[in-house]
C-alpha cells in the first residue's frame, strides 16, 4: 500500500512534470518574442515615417501634427526601451544591460511613456481652441507655439522621471538571476504608483473626455455657428461669400480629423487601462498578481498602442496616407529627390496637390484666417 500510495512521486512523474513546465515556458517565451518583435517592428517604421513626413514635407508642419510629431518619438522611445530589452531578456533569461542600462532604459520608458499621455493632451487642447475658439487660435495654434509647449513638455517630465535613477537598482534571485528592479521596499513605491496614476493617465483622459465633448457640441450644430460674426462686419458681400464657402468645405475636414485624434485618445485608454490597473492593484497587495500570461497581455497592449498611431493617421487621415505613400516611392526609387523638389510624374489620385496638402486651399484654413496675418502658420485644420 506504501508504494502504491508513493507512486504519483516517483522520479518518473517528477521528469515529466519538469519536461511539461520547460515545453510551456519555451512556448511561452516564442510568443512572447514573436509578438513583441512584431509589434515593435511596426511601431518603429511607422513612427519613424511619421517624423521623416513632418519634417521633409513643408506643408505637413501643423501645430496638430507637431503634437504628433512629440507622440510619435515618445512611442519610439517607449517600442525601443521597454519592447526590446524585453526580448533580450526572454532570450537570454536574465537582464544583460548592467547597472548603467537598468537606470537608463527604466528612465528612457517612463519619460516615453509620460510624454505620450502629455503629447494627447496638447493636440487636445489644441483641436479645442482650433474648433471651438476660432479667433483666439488665430495667435495660439501656431506651429511657434506648438514648438514651446512640446519643449516644455519634454524638459518638465525630464526631471520628473529623474527619480527613477533612485528608485530601481540591480538584484540578484534566489537562482543567481539577474533582474532591473526595485531598490527598496515595494510598499514605497505607492505614492510614486498613485502619482504616476493621476498625472498622465486619470487627468489626461478627463481632461480629453471633456473637451471632445464640447468639440462635439460645437462641430455637430452646423457650419454656420462656425463663422466668426466680427469678421463678417468688416468685409463685403463677396469676401463673406468666400469665407463660408471655406467653412462648408473645412467643417467635414474638420470633423474627420477630430475623429482621428479621438481614436487615438480612445485607444490610449483602452490598451494602457490593464497595465495601469495591475500596478495600482499590485500596490495595495502584500501578494501582487504576478501571472505572466497576464503580464504578457498587458505588456502587449502598452507596445501596440505605442506601435497603433500610425497606422491610424494612414487610414483616417488622406493627407497623411498620400504623404507615406510619397516618402515611399521617395526612398525606394530616387533616394529622396522628389521631396527636395526635382520634377516628377503626377499620378492622378495625387492631382490638384494644393488640394491636398497647400496652404492654399480655403479647406485647409480655420474661418476667419484667410484674412490673418497668420495664415501660414495656421495650417492646423487638415492633418
Amino acid at each position: 500500500m506504501e508504494n502504491s500510495s508513493s507512486q504519483g512521486d516517483n522520479p518518473t512523474n517528477i521528469s515529466l512534470a519538469n519536461s511539461a513546465a520547460i515545453v510551456a515556458m519555451m512556448e511561452y517565451k516564442a510568443l512572447s518574442v514573436f509578438l513583441v518583435l512584431c509589434i515593435c517592428g511596426v511601431g518603429i517604421v511607422g513612427n519613424v515615417m511619421v517624423v521623416l513626413v513632418v519634417a521633409t514635407t513643408r506643408d505637413m508642419r501643423t501645430p496638430t501634427n507637431c503634437y504628433l510629431v512629440s507622440l510619435a518619438v515618445a512611442d519610439l522611445m517607449v517600442l525601443v526601451a521597454a519592447g526590446l530589452p524585453n526580448v533580450s531578456e526572454s532570450l537570454a533569461g536574465t537582464w544583460v544591460y548592467g547597472y548603467v542600462g537598468c537606470l537608463g532604459i527604466t528612465y528612457f520608458q517612463y519619460l516615453g511613456i509620460n510624454v505620450s499621455s502629455c503629447s494627447i493632451t496638447a493636440f487636445t487642447v489644441e483641436r479645442y481652441i482650433a474648433i471651438c475658439h476660432p479667433m483666439k487660435a488665430q495667435t495660439m495654434c501656431t506651429v511657434s507655439r506648438a514648438k514651446r509647449i512640446i519643449a516644455f513638455i519634454w524638459g518638465l517630465t525630464a526631471v520628473y522621471c529623474l527619480l527613477w535613477f533612485f528608485l530601481v537598482d540591480i538584484n540578484v534571485g534566489k537562482n543567481q538571476q539577474v533582474e532591473c528592479g526595485y531598490k527598496v521596499s515595494r510598499n514605497l513605491y505607492l505614492p510614486i504608483y498613485l502619482l504616476d496614476f493621476a498625472l498622465f493617465f486619470f487627468t489626461p483622459l478627463l481632461l480629453t473626455t471633456v473637451l471632445y465633448g464640447l468639440i462635439g457640441r460645437v462641430l455637430f450644430r452646423g457650419p454656420a455657428l462656425h463663422q466668426p460674426a466680427a469678421l463678417t462686419k468688416h468685409h463685403g458681400n463677396s469676401d463673406s461669400k468666400e469665407r463660408n464657402t471655406s467653412s462648408r468645405t473645412s467643417v467635414p475636414i474638420r470633423k474627420q480629423v477630430t475623429k482621428m485624434l479621438a481614436v487615438v485618445v480612445v485607444l490610449f485608454a483602452l490598451l494602457w487601462m490593464p497595465y495601469r490597473t495591475l500596478v495600482l492593484v499590485n500596490s495595495f497587495m502584500d501578494r501582487p498578481y504576478l501571472d505572466r500570461w497576464f503580464l504578457l497581455f498587458c505588456r502587449v497592449c502598452v507596445y501596440a498602442n505605442s506601435a497603433v498611431n500610425p497606422v491610424i493617421y494612414n487610414l483616417m487621415s488622406r493627407k497623411f496616407c498620400l504623404a507615406f505613400k510619397k516618402l515611399c516611392k521617395c526612398r525606394s526609387a530616387s533616394g529622396g529627390s522628389r521631396m527636395r523638389g526635382e520634377p516628377s510624374v503626377q499620378h492622378p489620385e495625387e492631382a490638384a496637390p494644393s488640394q491636398l496638402v497647400g496652404e492654399k486651399d480655403p479647406a485647409v484654413l480655420e474661418p476667419g484666417m484667410a484674412t490673418s496675418p497668420h495664415k501660414k502658420e495656421l495650417n492646423s485644420s487638415v492633418v
